[in-house]
């Protein structure tokens, strides 16, 4: 047996994880984990300015990354690119599907192309990405995949339809996923992030925002999470800790699905 596995259930030594959208953000901060428990880290992105930017990211905190141009909505360029991994670096064993966007409008300004788009990036690419790589770690003998759900995955909120919807559809994929594929030990769950600090919502967060007041009146940690925040979930959710733990979504939101809110003075 692998000795750090002997000893360690968060070990994951030696197993390729592909973080999709991982040049940045949250999804960096994942993979990262991941490495720093051993597992071999590869990622994608829409462009090679964005790969070499995320490799350089990756070789500056002392990870040996490999990066792939890959639009993770698109079914050749998905199966091309999991057919390079399994020869570069060997059969995927951990899937994190999270590269994701949101538009904000409200539904009467939305077009159903927008509408389409959000659906088709945050949960038709999880399908998509999540079936190139189930046949391989059938082959292996099993696997991980962790999809990137959202505290929209329960909750509804102005100006983002489009997203929740998706969301909503994420989180019964994945349990549909652990459903399907339980009984040949892949574990499919989701990691539902709160709200995160980031170069996007930096704006949001500036002293006397009233965005700013409001998340942390409404979060029990009274602050937003860190990216760093997840790294954590994200590594128990991928390694042997997790074999018995499958459909779950955990959500890392500092307490606010938990929480109604308190009294207005």
């Amino acid at each position: 047996m692998n000795n750090c596995l002997s000893k360690n259930k968060f070990c994951l030594d030696g197993k390729v994880a592909l973080v999709t959208g991982a040049a940045h953000g949250i999804g960096f901060a994942i993979a990262e984990g991941l490495a720093g428990n051993g597992a071999k880290v590869v990622f994608n992105d829409l462009s090679q300015e964005m790969v070499d930017k995320g490799l350089a990211a990756y070789k500056e905190k002392g990870i040996d990354a490999k990066g792939y141009i890959c639009d993770v909505t698109n079914e050749e360029q998905v199966k091309e690119m999991v057919e390079k991994i399994e020869k570069d670096a060997g059969v995927v064993k951990i899937l994190v599907n999270n590269a994701g966007m949101i538009i904000r409008k409200p539904m009467e300004e939305m077009s159903a192309a927008e509408f389409r788009k959000v659906i088709d990036v945050n949960l038709n690419a999880p399908f998509i990405m999540s079936q190139a790589v189930i046949p391989g770690m059938l082959k292996s003998g099993g696997g991980k995949i962790i999809n990137i759900c959202s505290m929209m995955s329960e909750l509804g909120r102005e100006t983002v339809s489009a997203y929740a919807a998706s969301k909503g559809g994420l989180k019964m994929l994945t349990k549909n996923i652990a459903s399907e594929y339980g009984g040949r030990n892949i574990q499919c769950n989701g990691l539902g992030p709160g709200y995160i600090a980031t170069p996007q919502t930096a704006p949001l967060r500036e002293e006397g925002h009233p965005f700013n007041s409001f998340i942390i009146a409404k979060t029990p940690a009274e602050r937003w999470g860190n990216p760093e925040d997840l790294a954590g979930p994200a590594v128990f959710l991928a390694s042997p800790a997790s074999d018995f733990v499958n459909g779950h979504i955990l959500y890392v939101d500092g307490g606010i699905l938990a929480y109604i809110g308190k009294q207005p003075k």
